[in-house]
């Protein structure tokens, strides 16, 4: 059934939308997949905070243009299903690559952050970048090391200390 253009604008409205919120964005070829494995793909991105949506390449083009992801549109061909990280920018990527890994069809095309282009091998790179909560988290422990060396100093002289007398005693014991 045909969109009307009523139907086209709404779609594109509702991706740039999308697109300008986001973090980051890849492009995968769908064919070949079943619907039940593309529902699956749905769920674990919603899961995940990721806007997947599959679009005509020509609304896509109209929907990404004068946003950080028009570098896109020379990547669009063929079937494509876009999806956008939200909150994460390596959520989108780490999405599509476990199921990519799971399904020989499934073909990432291309990715996007920071309006760079980025070929289809750099999606390991994207992927394996922290969430927001393990930067978080190597941060801290960043800015707690020298407190904690420091506090292990200072308790290690008292217990050396602890540790003579213990010795001394120890001999004197022996001696007696």
């Amino acid at each position: 059934m045909p969109l009307g253009l009523e139907d086209k604008k709404r779609i594109v409205a509702e991706v740039n939308e999308a697109a300008g919120a986001a973090l980051s964005a890849v492009l995968a070829d769908y064919r070949g997949v079943a619907v039940q494995d593309m529902t699956a793909l749905r769920r674990n991105a919603r899961e995940n905070q990721v806007y997947l949506r599959v679009v005509r390449n020509s609304l896509l083009r109209r929907a990404v243009a004068e946003t950080e992801f028009e570098c896109l549109q020379e990547a669009l061909t063929g079937p494509t299903i876009v999806a956008f990280s939200n909150e994460d920018p390596g959520a989108a990527a780490r999405v599509l690559q476990d199921f990519a890994e799971d399904h020989e069809h499934f073909e990432i095309k291309a990715l996007s952050i920071g309006g760079r282009l980025l070929g289809p091998g750099d999606i390991e790179v994207l992927a394996k970048m922290p969430t927001l909560d393990q930067a978080r988290a190597m941060l801290m422990s960043v800015l707690l090391a020298p407190a904690v060396r420091l506090a292990r100093t200072l308790n290690e002289v008292p217990a050396r200390l602890t540790r003579t007398v213990a010795a001394v005693r120890e001999q004197k014991q022996q001696a007696a």
